[in-house]
């Protein structure tokens, strides 16, 4: 990934008690919290010492008669959290190094603490949200994305599949939209991360500062006090306001098609589709690693009728599957490292993922070896 110029965000800490490390700030507000991703050079991509500084400050808050709410944001006007860092984990993985299989638990872990958090959790994805950055916001209770924000799970051009509880909230997008998205990687943008789905609110990026100010004076937290302050806000957004859903020309065709129970029967959907967005998509699959598709459109299958908790233990099985494998290191070379665009998956065809090798990627791990949750 091209290195981007990011543009420091000024951020006022007056009024603020702060505990800051490099990576991760903590602010307090009186009884709210707010946690401040601090990498904006690698797009606040998440890595493990952040994960491990995160995990503690929610445990501690959760039963803190003292705390009302909790909210993430990131510093930077560039992303929000651009995905996990995997490029440390494919070169710890490589070598053997615990750093594979404790990310993967430790994020997951996270994930679920935030899904099942029982205070509010708003998170502001302002900017590039994709993989880790998606764990970091959607299982929560508030979402607000502005016309920066950009959202996709690109993991199938990597290897990988859509984790961080991908197989639970994809799902539950408007009828098969969350496996179009996991299969093909697309992004969607402002407003359209709202229309999805994905985020409860669009708000004004320039608006954040006022929102957040807002919801640090409210004097009771609570979920009618913050939606209400959260709703005038995204009412007031003018931005894109009668602009359609990017995809809304395509959904008769997406929920059709991306219905099919296999990857066999959605690329003859396609073929027989003959349309010029059919052979877009068609040419978008060709490009992703035919062993993480199969993956992904099992996970998502499953995860229809799995709790967070229970979705994010096959995943983590997933995980380490992958780091077992071939695909998920040529991705990440081809991708991040030689940035050649070019990964050699094995097998490179549909055909060639048996239903054996599909078997494996879900078979339970050794018992101390499972996700615990």
């Amino acid at each position: 990934m091209q290195r981007l110029r990011v543009v420091l965000q000024h951020v006022k800490m007056a009024r603020f008690s702060t505990q800051s490390t490099d990576e991760v700030l903590f602010n307090a507000v009186g009884d709210k919290r707010v946690i401040v991703l601090n990498r904006p050079k690698a797009l606040n991509a998440l890595n493990l010492n952040m994960i491990r500084l995160i995990y503690p400050k929610m445990v501690e808050w959760e039963t803190d008669p003292g705390v009302s709410m909790v909210m993430i944001k990131a510093v930077g006007e560039k992303a929000f959290c651009a995905g996990g860092d995997i490029r440390a984990v494919t070169e710890a993985g490589k070598v053997g190094d615990s750093l594979a299989k404790d990310f993967f638990k430790e994020e997951y872990i996270l994930n679920f603490k935030i899904g099942s958090y029982k205070k509010p959790y708003l998170a502001a994805i302002d900017g590039i949200t994709m993989g880790g950055g998606v764990g970091l916001s959607v299982h929560g209770k508030y979402r607000v994305a502005t016309e920066r924000t950009v959202f996709a799970m690109p993991e199938t051009g990597i290897g990988l599949f859509p984790d961080v509880g991908g197989g639970h909230f994809l799902p539950w997008l408007h009828g098969r939209l969350g496996i179009y998205l996991a299969l093909t990687g697309f992004r969607l943008k402002g407003r359209d991360v709202f229309q999805a789905g994905v985020a409860t609110h669009f708000v004004q990026a320039e608006k954040l500062p006022a929102l957040e100010e807002t919801l640090m004076k409210l004097p009771e937290a609570s979920e009618l006090h913050i939606e209400k302050v959260l709703d005038s806000f995204h009412s007031q957004n003018p931005i894109d306001k009668d602009k359609p859903f990017i995809l809304a020309p395509y959904l008769d065709k997406i929920n059709s098609i991306f219905s099919q129970a296999t990857l066999e029967d959605i690329v003859k959907c396609l073929e027989s589709d003959q349309s010029e967005w059919a052979e877009k998509q068609l040419k978008t699959l060709k490009k992703m690693s035919p062993t993480s598709m199969k993956v992904t459109l099992r996970q998502l299958q499953m995860g229809e009728t799995m709790s967070l908790a229970e979705i994010l233990q096959i995943e983590y099985r997933l995980s380490q599957r992958c780091l077992e494998d071939h695909d998920f290191y040529e991705g990440v070379r081809a991708v991040l490292i030689d940035k050649d665009q070019q990964p050699q998956w094995r097998p490179d065809t549909l055909e060639g993922v048996t239903p054996e090798k599909l078997d494996w990627y879900f078979s339970p791990l050794p018992p101390d070896r499972e996700l615990v949750l």
